[in-house]
């Protein structure tokens, strides 16, 4: 006959085993369930972006591979004026592009100031994976660019131009709220009121990886050498797998004297939502330069690990698109400060 308490004993003891494989079974994934995958961008334009971002998401692919493919759609797009080989020009004439690529291991690769190549998302990849640097610059991005098999060719569109041509007239040179256009009369301006900026854009594949892309013709009529935040890990663009992910829009010299994007970051790892964090990261520009901030535009956009999204604006009109299972043509306003 089994005495009561050795029964009681046992039975404890089963439990006991029980909890803790169920423990051990939760710590390695046994009983997790697989991430949904997901991919948000800013602006309108992130809308055709993310379509093609998760054609590969769909198919179980990684989110380095999809960031990459999702943002070189507005690099192509002829009709974007701030993003690739129809960006508009410095005030010297001259199309110079930036762009930047994340994963979350903390693996990363930038180009800025790049000539005469289509894709500098694609050689910032390169940079990441065939250099021990991060950022490649000027002549030396175009020439690592060209050993690395890209193709050279004359960026400057004659629309671009022509637009570059009506800016001398007047060579005013003032940032426009959410826009990288600079006034100088936009009725003369082609497509000018439907210029925004930098394309930044977030993916969360279904195996829980995380990859950003940042790409950008820059604020037009700039200084030739100008750099903006796109290209700057930690500030156009930043990503951390155990956290979240974070990228930028707008004046850049601003998100670089905040470093930005892992601000925001690092407001998600001390536990504020993507929203709450991307709110505390604007709300960071607009406390230290208050007066400039009424007449300027920056926009941050956040997913955590486990794909929740956010996003926060100084001014009205920053929009951002989202694609998931659930939703392929999500175009959502951003809440703002003003």
């Amino acid at each position: 006959m089994v005495d009561r308490r050795d029964f009681l004993k046992a039975s404890l003891l089963g439990a006991s085993a029980l909890a803790l494989a169920d423990n051990a079974r939760a710590h390695t994934g046994l009983h997790a369930k697989a991430p949904s995958a997901k991919v948000i961008s800013t602006w309108d334009f992130g809308v055709a972006a993310n379509h093609a971002a998760w054609a590969v998401l769909d198919k179980g692919g990684h989110a380095l591979d999809a960031v990459e493919t999702g943002v070189q759609v507005p690099e192509a797009d002829l009709k974007n004026h701030s993003v690739g080989r129809s960006g508009y020009p410095d005030r010297d004439g001259r199309l110079t592009l930036d762009a930047s690529i994340m994963d979350a291991d903390g693996n990363c690769g930038a180009v800025a100031a790049l000539e005469h190549i289509a894709h500098p998302i694609s050689v910032a990849r390169k940079v990441m994976e065939r250099t021990p640097h991060v950022l490649l610059v000027g002549d030396g991005a175009l020439q690592f660019a060209l050993e690395q098999g890209f193709k050279k060719e004359d960026l400057l569109t004659p629309e671009s131009e022509q637009a570059w041509h009506e800016w001398l007239k007047t060579a005013n040179y003032k940032p426009s709220i959410n826009s990288e256009v600079h006034d100088y009369g936009k009725a003369a301006l082609p497509g000018g009121s439907d210029n925004h900026d930098t394309i930044g854009m977030l993916a969360l594949d279904t195996h829980g990886r995380l990859a950003g892309a940042c790409t950008t013709s820059g604020m037009a009529w700039k200084l030739h050498g100008r750099v903006g935040d796109s290209p700057i890990i930690g500030a156009g663009l930043y990503v951390d797998g155990e956290v979240g992910a974070a990228t930028s829009t707008g004046v850049g010299e601003e998100v670089i004297r905040n470093a930005g994007s892992f601000l925001v970051v690092e407001l998600m790892r001390q536990g504020r939502s993507p929203q709450e964090a991307c709110h505390e990261a604007v709300m960071r520009i607009v406390k230290r330069r208050p007066h400039a901030a009424k007449d300027l535009q920056v926009g941050f956009l956040a997913m955590n690990r486990h794909g929740e999204v956010g996003a926060w604006a100084i001014q009205p009109g920053f929009s951002y698109a989202v694609c998931d299972a659930q939703r392929q043509d999500g175009l959502l306003p951003a809440k703002s400060v003003y």
